[in-house]
């Protein structure tokens, strides 16, 4: 298995395994967070060959990013810093400043990859990537991608005679939405796609067994029924089948003596058009299980028995690619 690839547009060469930087500062779903334990999780993930780091300014309100450069302050240049700007700050002028705020919270002088993190139809997608090229150009920053581009956004990526360097998009064995159209597009174009929830928040690890066990801040997904509390969709939610497809997975990962975070991850990694996936880790432990996932020997047999039992669950979820509402932002 490939662990590294070259970000098209760039000379930007990335691990495969992305170290993804919003659990480490606590709160929200995640729960309480001690630094050490933070600061902890970014030097194992570095140390066990992870050379990018996945960020955002939303992500603790800069704090992330402040960890992040404090964490690996003097690895700087040996490793790949991705953030992202929030659409709210679309605007071209609001794109320079928000890249401003991101290289002071970093402590750096340009940042690798800057993604735009969700779309935003308000502003015309021409003026924002014009500025994202404007920082590209005066060396804030070395390439740009999107992040939740639907089929609509991308087909204007493509129209605007803009580069990006990739999209990242919800993709794991329980969710499979941007096979339908999402995916081949972006084999089409070339744009690798990362990954992000690829164990899907632990569903994927075996640590809850059935859905009641599973707390109302995990439970925000389009998985679970619309009357969970913090639920943002309208639908019934699949919880049975969902927890059914976790059981077969986790029968074949017990068949085949592996760890099932790391098959996840490994079948992700084998998906065409997949550049990387993006896994925190809250504590040195976990970041180093990451990298597990490099371990797991290329079957074919094995990955295509794994797509074939997620595939009902698939298809009742269907094409919507926003994992969290009905009335999809993934445009």
């Amino acid at each position: 298995m490939k662990t590294s690839i070259t970000l098209p547009h760039s000379d930007i060469e990335i691990s495969r395994i992305i170290f993804g930087c919003w659990a480490i500062v606590g709160g929200f779903n995640w729960g309480p967070q001690e630094e050490r334990d933070s600061y902890a999780a970014l030097r194992a993930a570095y140390d066990s060959g992870v050379n990018c780091f996945d960020t955002a300014e939303a992500y603790g309100g800069g704090h992330s990013e402040n960890l992040l450069a404090k964490a690996l302050k003097g690895e700087r240049h040996r490793i790949v810093i991705a953030s992202k700007v929030g659409p709210q700050d679309f605007a071209g002028g609001d794109v320079i400043k928000a890249c401003e705020r991101g290289l002071r919270n970093l402590q750096t002088d340009y940042i690798d990859l800057y993604q735009l993190h969700w779309p935003n139809p308000e502003i015309p997608l021409e003026e924002t990537l014009g500025a994202l090229q404007q920082l590209k150009d005066a060396g804030k920053i070395r390439a740009y991608g999107v992040s939740n581009f639907g089929k609509k956004s991308l087909d204007e990526c493509r129209q605007s005679g803009f580069s990006i360097s990739s999209n990242q998009m919800a993709y794991n064995l329980l969710f499979r939405a941007i096979e339908y159209e999402v995916l081949p597009l972006s084999i089409e174009d070339g744009v690798p796609v990362l990954c992000y929830s690829p164990i899907m928040q632990g569903l994927l690890t075996g640590k809850f067994s059935n859905w009641t066990e599973v707390p109302d801040d995990r439970a925000r997904t389009r998985h679970f029924t619309k009357d969970r509390p913090l639920s943002r969709h309208q639908e019934e939610g699949r919880e049975e089948l969902t927890f059914q497809t976790i059981s077969l997975i986790k029968r074949i990962s017990d068949e085949q003596g592996l760890d099932m975070s790391a098959l996840s991850l490994a079948w992700l990694l084998n998906q065409q058009g997949v550049g990387g996936v993006i896994v925190g880790g809250r504590n040195a432990d976990q970041a180093r299980r990451n990298v597990r996932a490099y371990d797991i020997p290329s079957d074919p047999a094995l990955f295509e028995e794994l797509t074939s039992i997620t595939t009902p669950l698939k298809e009742h979820l269907g094409a919507n690619a926003d994992l969290w509402q009905t009335d999809s932002r993934v445009i």
